[in-house]
């Protein structure tokens, strides 16, 4: 084994304040991720049955006195999980695609799609009314 193998996690850049604060970014959130989606399955899945998870089970969750803490529980790990997933993306994007028109379009349709995406999920958790 050489002395130059590096084993761990992708090094702290140094390049910018950005890039450093977009890494330390997908550590926090990955943290907070696993805490919100392991919550959620022992939530939907063990405490509660399968078989009554459906739209009546959310629908009462997000009307009943809990409603404000599980719409935002919900929209915080969707926030999260989408601009982590945009934010890895991004990185991939950086480090295959030299800088051009290719990396131009292929980030601005990133930026764009995953702004779309995290729009429409906000205005489902803070408009959704239930019909019960």
């Amino acid at each position: 084994m050489s002395s130059n193998t590096h084993y761990g996690s992708r090094p702290a850049p140094t390049a910018s304040r950005f890039e450093l604060y977009a890494w330390f970014f997908m550590r926090v959130s990955g943290v907070l991720l696993l805490i919100l989606a392991i919550g959620h399955l022992v939530i939907m899945h063990l405490i509660n049955s399968i078989d009554n998870v459906n739209y009546q089970f959310v629908a009462g969750r997000w009307a009943g006195d809990w409603g404000m803490f599980w719409r935002s529980y919900d929209w915080l790990m969707l926030l999260l999980a989408m601009i982590h997933g945009l934010n890895g993306l991004r990185t991939i994007l950086d480090d295959y695609l030299r800088p051009g028109l290719a990396r131009t379009l292929s980030m601005t349709a990133l930026y764009v799609v995953g702004f779309i995406f995290l729009l429409i999920g906000t205005l489902v958790v803070l408009t959704f009314q239930p019909q019960m």
